[in-house]
């Protein structure tokens, strides 16, 4: 414990990158590491895609704040970053990945720190600062979480913060390969991070984000798919426009235009939340998409919810009883085995959900399948 501290101590190098020579002087540097932590700061608030405001990095002896804002042009990082040779340690990677994606490309490979953890028995989504306190005995200061990353200049605190999300990531990632190691369980690992391969990819297409709505099955079928082609278009005007899809249609909006099927614009603008600026700019759309909806007028009720099934029900509080006990034998969290969904799913007859794959099927798929 002492040598990982001592070797976090001396990363005092606290500084932001804003000029490219300087950029590619730490990507020659980082290029010959075979692990650098990594992280980012960024925005979404008001728009559709994130807006990048800062890349965070460190090697064993150095750190250091890359200004996206500053910097029109990041090859020479991305080179860094899509590096097999180098290991990209992070914690709860996705979103960043998603985030870099634009600017960097793919970031490949990745070690995530929150996945280790999860495998040794720490809770399944674990924050970066609390396994940093569980396992480095460091306590991580959290006064700038609500910072707006887009403001520059940032202060000394601002960064001091910053560098601190990438500080500690090699000793972590060390402390939980070393405990995995001991477990056992570093196949797993593999397994999980082999998922992260293409994390960060182009994102949903418009025609499958119906697949973010609720309760379509208390819908008719005619009205799924009217739903279908307004989540559609509602995703279309906000990467076109870069804004949050709830600032074109709310959910709850969607949702009673596809029950009240408004025939004018009169009858549109009285959904309660529609926005004037959306019945003004995108009304004639909007009523286009209904016109050409095959659904009788007026509409009928939608069904009431389907009655539980007692069969189906005790199926799954079984399979969770199984789920449960091994993740007691073997100390993790019951959700790093199988979801409520997967369980539901199981029961309905899929055999393709995560406990039947990899080494949950070898750790609890079997008992599972062997309990259908």
């Amino acid at each position: 414990m002492g040598r990982i501290v001592q070797v976090i101590l001396r990363i005092r190098l606290q500084r932001i990158v804003t000029k490219a020579p300087d950029l590619a002087a730490l990507a020659a540097r980082l290029a010959a590491e075979p692990r650098v932590g990594l992280d980012t700061e960024f925005l979404r608030e008001r728009t559709y895609r994130a807006q990048l405001c800062l890349v965070q990095l460190s090697s064993p002896g150095d750190a250091a704040c890359v200004d996206p804002l500053a910097l029109t042009d990041l090859t020479p990082l991305a080179g860094v970053l899509a590096s097999s040779a180098v290991i990209k340690v992070m914690h709860a990677s996705r979103q960043d990945l998603e985030v870099l994606m634009p600017s960097t490309g793919l970031v490949r490979p990745v070690f995530d720190t929150q996945i280790a953890a999860a495998l040794t028995g720490l809770p399944a989504q674990i924050g970066y600062a609390e396994a940093v306190r569980r396992l480095l005995g460091q306590q991580l200061a959290k006064s700038h979480t609500r910072t707006d990353w887009s403001r520059r200049p940032l202060s000394s605190e601002q960064l001091e913060y910053a560098l601190d999300d990438v500080r500690y990531l090699l000793p972590l990632a060390a402390r939980l390969e070393e405990e995995l190691g001991r477990l056992g369980r570093l196949e797993w690992l593999a397994e999980e991070l082999s998922t992260l391969e293409d994390a960060g990819a182009p994102g949903t297409d418009p025609d499958d984000a119906w697949r973010r709505l609720k309760g379509l099955n208390e819908l008719d079928p005619a009205r799924v798919r009217l739903a279908r082609a307004l989540a559609a278009w509602r995703e279309r005007r906000a990467v076109d426009s870069n804004r949050p899809r709830g600032w074109i249609l709310d959910d709850a909006v969607l949702r009673e235009i596809i029950l009240r099927l408004p025939r004018s614009l009169e009858a549109l603008a009285q959904i309660p939340g529609m926005p004037p600026a959306v019945v003004k700019h995108s009304g004639e759309e909007l009523l286009a998409q209904l016109r050409g909806a095959d659904i009788p007028d007026p509409p009928p009720p939608p069904p009431g919810r389907p009655r539980p099934d007692p069969a189906k029900a005790a199926l799954v509080k079984k399979l969770a009883a199984i789920i449960q006990a091994t993740a007691r034998e073997l100390n993790l969290a019951p959700e790093v085995l199988a979801t409520r969904r997967d369980l539901e799913l199981l029961a309905d007859g899929s055999r393709d959900v995560a406990p039947l794959h990899g080494w949950r099927r070898r750790a609890v798929g079997e008992r599972l399948l062997a309990a259908l």
